[in-house]
């Protein structure tokens, strides 16, 4: 495993090689007038809601800013679609693919051994912190960055279907989310999401998209770390913002990695809208003092709506590292909300 020295977190290379993966007119006016004051009334009850409280959004999300003085925190952003899942709840996440168990917790170990460790980790996050629902997630490579190009000429490789149907058949046991997040290499984030709408098409499934392995400079992915626009990340909200119109969802989540500067430009530029909660995910590993300082330098300074934070299980405790707990995670400025366990 390769490792950046530049003042920047550890890079994880997760890309690996495969071989090739109804009531009858006689109805008195009695009848018909108390049954239309039935469905008048059935009417009103199950007229959706169109709002949220806003009064209640604002607090938390000054809760979550954890007296930030800055005036950056909370970010100012459009209020999202009711049912949206942040800032009332806190996502734990374990990631990776079910074809290596090297590549993440949620392909390393079997199924049952698996989903009890997501639990035992979204049970500390919940005594950790009340104010808000703890949720687990599967947070599923779906398409895989490649050192050789392919017969696609796209140096990656997008999982089968079975896959996603399978993670999606784990989740429902446990309530959890699922996340397909895709390495793009020398596609795009449009062609590679578009490829997936059935799927983010589903109330519980969201999306990710890792900039470290856009290769835009035409470099093998691995070689170096890559780079995402504020256009392509606005590629990615149009998609699921338009899937949500559609189809009457909720608000999907989109969650971004970062560790370094370069991974994501004019961040300034990147939509905020309704129908898509943003969440910049401080990727890397590394000691707490270094993974801290690139949460400050790429995730606080440069704010885009919700934060969130990835903890390794093997190489953030190694040597003298120890892996943050959530006592100490609360006490960042912003509180994450999203925790993805590799």
């Amino acid at each position: 495993m390769k490792k950046y020295t530049l003042a920047i977190l550890i890079s994880p290379f997760l890309f690996f090689a495969f071989t090739n993966c109804n009531q009858s007119k006689s109805n008195t006016v009695e009848a018909t007038a108390k049954d239309s004051v039935a469905i008048k009334i059935d009417s009103a009850k199950k007229k959706p809601i169109t709002t949220i409280d806003t009064a209640d959004y604002n607090r938390r999300m000054i809760a979550l800013s954890n007296k930030d003085t800055t005036g950056m925190w909370p970010v100012k952003a459009p209020y999202p679609l009711p049912g949206a899942l942040l800032p009332y709840h806190r996502i734990i996440a374990f990631y990776g693919n079910l074809y290596s168990k090297r590549m993440g917790v949620l392909g390393e170990y079997p199924r049952a051994e698996m989903i009890e460790k997501l639990k035992v980790e979204v049970a500390k996050w919940k005594a950790a912190d009340s104010s808000v629902t703890t949720i687990p997630a599967f947070h599923y490579i779906a398409v895989s960055a490649q050192g050789a190009p392919g017969a696609s000429n796209r140096y990656n490789m997008r999982m089968p279907f079975k896959q996603i149907d399978t993670l999606l058949s784990w989740a429902k046991p446990i309530n959890a989310l699922v996340f397909l997040d895709i390495q793009v290499g020398h596609s795009t984030v449009k062609e590679e999401v578009s490829q997936l709408e059935e799927y983010l098409a589903l109330p519980n499934v969201h999306l990710g998209i890792d900039p470290e392995f856009s290769m835009k400079s035409g470099h093998v992915p691995g070689k170096k770390i890559g780079t995402m626009s504020a256009d392509d990340i606005n590629d990615a909200i149009d998609i699921l913002a338009r899937i949500v119109r559609e189809k009457k969802l909720t608000p999907k989540i989109l969650v971004v990695h970062r560790f370094t500067q370069g991974m994501v430009t004019n961040y300034k530029a990147i939509k905020r809208v309704p129908e898509v909660q943003i969440v910049m995910d401080m990727d890397g590993f590394g000691s707490q003092v270094l993974k801290r300082s690139t949460y400050l330098r790429y995730i606080y300074r440069e704010p885009v709506q919700f934060t969130g934070f990835k903890l390794f299980y093997k190489n953030d405790n190694w040597n003298d590292w120890k892996m943050y707990t959530p006592e100490q995670l609360l006490k960042f400025a912003p509180q994450p909300s999203y925790i993805q366990f590799q």
